[in-house]
């Protein structure tokens, strides 16, 4: 992993709907995973936060500075 490795807000909820824990980063635009248990969607949205550098980085595409905590509630 990089230099903005776990410096991204995450939220982690349930979600009644998928019967699932879902993990998204609102900062990395379509970066969320889900789990079956908390931890498990944090390690998969982990896993997924390294993918989208990656492909950004291939892509030519610029990666936003993490701003730390966001104020969504």
């Amino acid at each position: 992993m990089g230099k903005f490795d776990n410096k991204y807000e995450i939220i982690l909820y349930w979600s009644s709907e998928d019967e699932a824990f879902l993990a998204e980063v609102p900062e990395l635009p379509g970066c969320m995973a889900d789990g079956e248990t908390y931890q498990q969607a944090l390690q998969h949205v982990e896993q997924v936060m390294q993918e989208w550098f990656e492909t950004a980085q291939e892509l030519g595409r610029s990666i936003p500075e993490p701003r730390g905590r966001l104020m969504y509630a």
